[in-house]
């Protein structure tokens, strides 16, 4: 187990390098942080210069892999960041200098069930896409196909569970703070982080995922997914077919070649919706970098490493949300939030239903071009803390896939509105899924499911009530002992020592700079 004063030197290191990238000042400034996390921030910017304008995606980025990814996640939190290190952090990208090629072969020749020279004609040493986990390259095959290479940094998973087991560490003591850090549930956020990168540290996982979702895709037009060449994928190696395109982000070279770019961002917002609504099961890393776009108009997607799902009663109420916001239903958006229980049941229906209009009113009918998103999440995740919403995190990747696919079709075409191509779909769905034939199709399956059910309920009928909540259950929780829960209280003076320690001589060495 790794001790305390490794975590907080790991911390201090981390703050210091928020600091001198001035990412520490908004959060000493909010009046929610907790007294103990301000006089850290302190120590940790003591002697450093800080730039008049915070760089939150630059101070991820020199921070490291596991950071990158912490720095996505929280993307899409406003209410735990603000809104303006979140739009920041958008702009976060996932690249990294890539490891030397020697290396990466010699992971290639003794991960696959042969050896790659037995495998691959050909591999391309220059690597044609480096992130934080994994790089690749371009080959060809011993058939002659040519394929890209996907292959994990060397040393990237070891690194990976050291810092989570920081990120794991600090946010039970955040948590065990109280107040609004409870209410924001750190420790259930960095769960998730955990349970994604984990995902995306295995990548025979990504290749399952990607042929999953090119299944449930397989009828919709316009819209790809590369096959996965599973004879040489192992966890450490993903081998899939090359795709030649053009990036979603190069719109002049979309205009050039002549491709549609309305209908190419109404495209990409409706096979989102299809994916997150009528499948449950989304690609939840659609930055412009792993979206491409052939010759013929088709938009391919790569990079599986995060995918989301949501389960049947979660997408219910998700569809009746974005339609109750399309058409100005927030009495039924509110009461959603109470079937779900994401309000708490002491609060008014229709006082939230209020507040949702406030926020609602000023972005209908509009293009996203007009309108002000920072004020918008501002005013959303105020509503929040008014009606003390707890942070649902099988939600996060939902939102976080929602905001990128809503920023690329914005640069596709700006005056798209998300609403207004939303909602036909959104309202199909409904009808589809809860209308008379629908209904009675599901009636009969209930019924069916209920009778074999019988021997069970008189077994354990307490199973068969009611379940409370949309949410799934929470992952579970490492055990951790928080400092000032030590048996002896005689090691309190070595961990103040060493923050004191740490702090001075950042200080110094910034000071020699």
């Amino acid at each position: 187990m790794t001790r305390p004063a490794t975590h907080i030197l790991r911390l201090l290191k981390w703050g210091r390098i928020l600091a001198r990238h001035g990412a520490l000042r908004a959060i000493e400034a909010d009046r929610n942080t907790p007294p103990q996390v301000k006089r850290l921030c302190r120590i940790a910017r003591f002697g450093t210069i800080q730039p008049k304008v915070p760089d939150y995606a630059g101070a991820f980025r020199a921070i490291g892999p596991a950071a990158i990814k912490l720095g996505q996640t929280l993307a899409t939190r406003p209410d735990i960041i603000g809104v303006e290190a979140a739009q920041n952090l958008l702009m976060l990208q996932d690249q990294l200098p890539p490891a030397p090629f020697d290396e990466v072969y010699a992971q290639i020749d003794t991960s696959l069930n042969k050896p790659a020279s037995e495998l691959f004609e050909y591999i391309n040493p220059e690597a044609v896409g480096s992130a934080s986990i994994a790089q690749v390259y371009r080959a060809r095959t011993t058939e002659g196909k040519e394929v890209a290479v996907k292959v994990l940094r060397p040393g990237i998973r070891e690194q990976f569970a050291r810092d989570i087991e920081t990120y794991e560490w600090a946010a039970a003591h955040l948590e065990a703070l109280g107040g609004e850090a409870a209410r924001l549930r750190p420790q259930l956020v960095i769960a998730n982080l955990k349970r994604w990168t984990l995902r995306e540290l295995d990548l025979r996982r990504e290749a399952a995922s990607a042929s999953e979702l090119k299944d449930a895709m397989v009828a919709v037009d316009g819209y790809m997914i590369p096959a996965i060449d599973w004879d040489r994928t192992s966890g450490r190696v993903l081998t899939l077919e090359w795709i030649d395109g053009i990036k979603i982000s190069d719109i002049e070279v979309l205009k050039a070649a002549g491709h549609d770019l309305n209908k190419m961002a109404a495209k990409l917002v409706l096979t989102f919706l299809r994916q997150a609504i009528s499948e449950g099961y989304f690609h939840a890393d659609m930055h412009q970098g792993n979206l491409f776009v052939r010759a013929d108009g088709t938009i391919v997607a790569i990079d599986f490493g995060i995918m989301g799902r949501i389960n049947r009663q979660a997408r219910f109420w998700l569809a009746e949300i974005l339609y109750g916001l399309t058409t100005g239903n927030y009495k039924r958006v509110a009461e959603i939030h109470f079937e779900a229980q994401y309000v708490p049941s002491y609060h008014n229906v229709d006082e939230f239903a209020t507040a949702l209009r406030a926020v609602g009113e000023p972005t209908r009918g509009k293009p996203v071009s007009e309108l002000s998103v920072g004020q918008m999440l501002d005013s959303l995740f105020a509503i929040t803390r008014d009606f003390d919403m707890q942070t649902q995190p099988h939600l996060l990747l939902l939102q976080k896939t929602m905001v990128m696919v809503e920023g690329i079709a914005t640069s596709l075409n700006p005056s798209i509105n998300m609403w207004d191509v939303a909602a036909p779909y959104v309202r199909d769905w409904i009808r589809g899924e809860l209308g008379p034939e629908a209904m009675l199709a599901d009636g009969i399956k209930k019924q069916t499911d209920t009778l074999k059910m019988i021997p069970d309920i008189i077994r354990r009928l307490d199973e068969q009530l009611p379940r409370k909540g949309g949410a799934p259950e929470p992952p579970p929780l490492p055990q951790v002992e928080l400092i000032w829960e030590r048996r002896s209280g005689s090691g309190w003076w070595r961990y103040a020592l060493v923050a004191i320690v740490a702090a001075a001589c950042g200080a110094a060495g910034m000071w020699a700079l």
